[in-house]
């Protein structure tokens, strides 16, 4: 079958190596040197006899016209995560094959993620910056230090980065408290996960972190009482999506509770205005974006499209199909 790379310039060799392209030169003819999306809108007659396209960030958006120029598309591999913006309705009535590489990018979110419970759990994140600012090791109010023996942490949703999390903290002696409407008290219990409300998980534990994916019934779901109502020197964390929480009453929260923080890697918008108050505020902080695919971490994404392009072109079953029922519930 022919096979063309369509990503950013930028991605292409951080998400396919040298050895990845040339195991996926033996499976596909690729007949034409890695394009962008621009450059295949400036020559679309380059799509007319591509079966497989070979993708990642900076994708082409696969409208009506795109397809058109595509008539013999079979199949796209997206070596990254989330498909919400270059899948079109005109896509779903074609009978293409799309597969996405959201669950490498799930792996380094949950290792993220359990580092940044732990150094919450510690107060890492308010000690070093006190540390510097005093030049001193002495720690006022020690006693507020939860540490993880016995600390209660709440994870909001339980998809693949939520259970991942989960896996990864029961390696500690602490109790996981999670709230998901969709999943079962006899799930939770497998998992060693005590399901609660979402103001009880707040409520209740020293850590929240938040996995849940955005949708128009998701957004804006965290709001300003949620985080009021948290324990003293309690932290919040959020690795999903910044739209997710209520961000104007978030801040009047962390305002008025100077015992609290935030972990935020995520804002809306993306960065933050640069007036806005959470670079300012010396209980929030800031991490650029960081938790998914960075670095090396791009080449496992990239195998898991090579993998299930190898499934396909040997006639088995995909791992990672993303079907339209599927794409509702998903980021």
């Amino acid at each position: 079958m022919n096979g063309l790379y369509i990503l950013d310039k930028a991605f292409f060799s951080r998400i396919y190596g040298e050895r990845d392209r040339k195991e996926i030169e033996t499976l596909l003819t690729v007949v034409h040197p890695p394009m962008t999306t621009e450059q295949v809108r400036d020559n679309p007659e380059v799509l007319k006899d591509i079966d497989i396209i070979i993708s990642g960030w900076g994708a082409p958006l696969l409208d009506q016209r795109f397809l058109d120029n595509a008539p013999r598309l079979k199949a796209i591999f997206y070596g990254a995560g989330s498909i919400r913006n270059i899948v079109t309705d005109a896509f779903w009535k074609r009978d293409i094959i799309i597969t996405s590489s959201w669950a490498a990018n799930a792996l380094p979110v949950a290792e993220f993620t359990e580092a940044a419970v732990v150094l919450s759990l510690k107060h890492a994140w308010g000690l070093s910056a006190m540390t510097k600012r005093e030049r001193t090791f002495m720690i006022p109010d020690e006693g507020n230090i939860p540490g993880l023996y016995g600390a209660k942490v709440g994870v909001v949703s339980l998809g693949k980065i939520g259970r991942l999390v989960c896996l990864r903290l029961l390696s500690h002696d602490l109790e996981l408290f999670a709230y998901d409407p969709y999943t079962s008290p006899e799930y939770a219990h497998q998992m060693g996960v005590q399901l609660s409300g979402l103001e009880e998980v707040f409520e209740t534990c020293d850590v929240v972190s938040l996995h849940t994916p955005l949708l128009k019934e998701t957004c804006g779901m965290i709001r300003g009482t949620h985080l009021e109502s948290m324990k003293p020197n309690a932290t919040f964390i959020n690795t999903a999506r910044g739209a997710l929480v209520n961000e104007k009453e978030m801040i009047e929260v962390l305002r008025k509770r100077p015992d609290l923080r935030a972990v935020l890697d995520v804002t809306d918008p993306e960065p933050p205005q640069t007036d806005s108050a959470l670079y300012e505020l010396p209980n929030v902080t800031l991490t650029p974006h960081i938790a998914g695919s960075h670095g090396a971490e791009c080449r496992r994404m990239g195998r898991y499209a090579i993998e299930e392009l190898k499934r396909y072109l040997n006639g088995q079953p995909l791992k990672w199909r993303i079907t339209k029922e599927a794409f509702q519930s998903m980021a």
